[in-house]
């Protein structure tokens, strides 16, 4: 049984960790337009362009660092992670400078800053969530796991509601600074006070296999997975976009950016209290209702707020709290769910590299939405990545639906013998099978 002491670190730990990648995404479109200059009509694909960039090498690290803390544990790829990301922090607000020396640019250095950055952070939210799965059985899991995540909101509202309102008083570049010395206390905090638990495992190469033959068998695996494709790249987007709106937007209200800046921060700073509020809420809807009836609620809910966004003509208006609301009270599910279930399904022994299969499509979705998202951001208008967004989280409701379905009937026979009230969606509850 693991100690309060430990579970206080690990919560501790998640909240910096989760200040330190949204602080950087949050203050980008300030840095952009004001540093290095920027203009309206190519914000929407920069600024995507940017967080794509960075995925994609993010990816290619991602599930390898996965099967590397199976074998070396988690705690010493998260300190390192921290590290990395640190540099990369440093590295940023220098882009003009350290881009003339060398002659690719301000923006071609930031991208280099960021990927240096994203990299680290690659290795640091996989291992908290990995790390808070090793500590948990089966029936603490969704509890555990959602006061886990409940801090990494914490962290995230903390950056809009508190630090995205300073640049005003500090500066752009300060806050920057300020950004990377958060991931060196990061590592600090990280190595000091973490500890892991899990059996390190010898080397067997990357279990592509078994990865692939359990999802091939377990129809709840791929739910998880499909979930994670919108999942993940949710928050990211309604941080950028939205802040992007309301900076590009702001000429048109009288407005001055970094005000506009502080009105987007404090928008997604009620969202993320929102989310702070439920996702414990969430916890014990996972448990009591299922793993895959929490995804299909909480993808419906945040969904519809999607889609409500393109009803949205000036995102100053009252109106945007209606669909911000929704998205809110469905995030948790929908980050919380897939990664719980993803946990019950899988072997002790390959639950790193597994966490990071999962996170590879969670990145694979992100660069997609963000990609798309900035075209349509530039082409169509500011509400048409929310839309898309919205869309795709109905397509997933919809996979869920269906493979629930399909479990239901093919256990249909065997429903007679009695309830299973409290397993995962009326079917048997979901333990993992030892070995291959």
């Amino acid at each position: 049984m693991v100690g309060e002491s430990r579970w206080n670190a690990l919560y501790m730990v998640a909240a910096v960790a989760m200040v330190f990648m949204t602080l950087a995404t949050a203050i980008q479109p300030l840095f952009l337009r004001n540093v290095l200059g920027i203009a309206l009509d190519r914000a929407g694909a920069v600024n995507a362009n940017v967080q794509v960039i960075t995925e994609v090498l993010a990816l290619g690290v991602m599930g390898y660092l996965g099967y590397l803390s199976d074998r070396f544990g988690r705690v010493p790829i998260m300190t390192c992670g921290f590290l990395v990301g640190a540099i990369g922090g440093f590295l940023a607000p220098l882009s003009f400078q350290l881009g003339t020396l060398f002659g690719i640019g301000g923006v071609g250095f930031y991208y280099f800053a960021r990927i240096v950055m994203t990299t680290g952070t690659s290795a640091v939210w996989p291992q908290l969530a990995t790390l808070a799965g090793d500590f948990t059985d089966y029936d603490s899991r969704a509890r555990r796991m959602s006061n886990a995540a409940f801090m990494m909101a914490f962290g995230s509202t903390l950056v809009f509601a508190v630090l995205m309102q300073m640049p005003k008083h500090t500066g752009i570049l300060p806050m920057m600074v300020f950004n990377a010395l958060i991931g060196v206390v990061g590592a600090g905090l990280a190595w000091r006070l973490l500890s892991d638990v899990a059996p390190k495992q010898a080397d067997h190469g990357m279990p592509w296999r078994r990865i692939y033959d359990l999802l091939a068998r377990e129809p709840r695996l791929r739910v998880a997975f499909v979930a994670g494709l919108f999942s993940r790249s949710d928050i990211i987007l309604v941080g950028l976009f939205y802040m992007l709106w309301t900076i590009y937007f702001a000429d048109l209200v009288g407005k001055s950016q970094v005000e506009a800046a502080a009105h987007a921060g404090k928008v997604i700073g009620i969202m993320g209290l929102l989310v702070m509020g439920t996702i414990l809420v969430w916890g014990r809807v996972v448990s009591r209702i299922g793993r895959v009836n929490a995804i299909i609620a909480g993808m419906a809910i945040s969904g519809a707020g999607f889609l409500l966004m393109g009803f949205v003509v000036n995102p100053f208006d009252w109106f945007i709290y209606v669909p911000v609301v929704l998205i809110a009270l469905g995030q948790a599910g929908a980050l919380l769910a897939p990664e719980i279930l993803a946990f019950d399904l899988t072997p002790e022994d390959m639950r790193g590299s597994m966490m990071g299969a999962l996170n590879i499509v969670g990145g694979i979705g992100l660069v997609v939405v963000l990609q798309v998202g900035g075209y349509l951001f530039d082409s169509v208008g500011p509400y048409a990545p929310f839309i898309f967004t919205g869309i795709g989280n109905l397509l997933v409701l919809i996979y869920a639906l269906f493979e629930m379905r399909s479990m239901t009937l093919k256990s249909a026979p065997h429903a007679r013998g009695g309830s299973n009230e409290g397993d995962d969606d009326g079917l048997p509850a979901a333990h993992p099978v030892r070995g291959s």
